[in-house]
């Protein structure tokens, strides 16, 4: 059982990559003359989802040391 939970923690994690990567597209290919708002936007997104994608993994590795 802890084996599938830290698949899916795993998952998470690269879903939650994908989707900073997604919105930091997304402010990069806009055609608006002042994008840098965008850009911004894109690149907080990114660095909290993988903070969040960090968290989530080493939280999941330390409840295993608690919880043998």
């Amino acid at each position: 059982m802890a084996g599938m939970l830290q698949i899916i923690t795993y998952l998470l994690g690269v879903y939650l990559v994908m989707k900073g990567i997604e919105i930091l597209q997304i402010g990069l290919t806009s055609t608006r003359p002042d994008r840098r708002g965008l850009i911004f936007i894109g690149i907080a997104a990114l660095i909290i989802c993988v903070a969040t994608t960090v968290y989530f993994v080493n939280a999941r590795s330390l409840s295993r040391g608690v919880n043998p």
